[in-house]
């Protein structure tokens, strides 16, 4: 007797039966979710519907001797086959709702993760725009730098200075002297 035939020590791995590699889990659970996607259509429950009534029909009216579920036996060949095809559907659907919870799953944490980022980024920029309302708050902004000018225009007046207007087309440019009229 040989080695390898002995039935008191268990197989190499090597020798198990294996799926086979045209069938994965994920090709596998592709047919379940399409499967169960079928199941809910109304194709679906319009089609099992016209079977059943077709199959009770012709086994109830039909020729006595073409029967092959008569009524007299309760349909039991109808009520296998439903059984059958709801112990493989009910699995199936489960499988197709499982995966669908674990996509699920991961575009939750997908959004929990976009959603910490928003927050973080959204902290960032009001942080941002406190830090710049402070800084404005240190230097002159336009309107304060032209009510000082108005107000040393009007003391200048009040002394008794003339301050003549320069529009920026008569301004003098860069390098000139500029000549302001000031009469005391």
């Amino acid at each position: 007797m040989a080695e390898r035939d002995r039935i008191d020590q268990p197989r190499e791995a090597g020798r198990r039966w294996r799926r086979p590699s045209s069938m994965s889990n994920e090709a596998f659970g592709i047919i379940a979710e399409q499967f169960a996607r079928f199941m809910g259509t109304v194709q679906f429950i319009i089609g099992m519907t016209v079977f059943v009534a077709l199959w009770l029909l012709w086994n109830t009216y039909g020729p006595t001797d073409l029967q092959f579920d008569p009524r007299e036996l309760n349909y039991t060949l109808l009520t296998l086959i439903l059984s059958l095809q709801a112990s493989y559907a009910a699995p199936l659907i489960l499988l197709a709702q499982n995966r669908q919870a674990d996509r699920d799953r991961v575009a939750f944490e997908q959004d929990r993760l976009q959603a910490e980022r928003n927050l973080a980024d959204t902290e960032f920029l009001t942080r941002e725009v406190a830090a710049l309302r402070i800084a404005m708050r240190d230097n002159a902004t336009r309107d304060f730098v032209r009510s000082e000018l108005r107000a040393l225009l009007d003391e200048m007046e009040d002394r008794g200075l003339q301050v003549r207007a320069i529009s920026p087309a008569t301004a003098p440019e860069e390098g000139q002297d500029s000549e302001r009229t000031s009469t005391p």
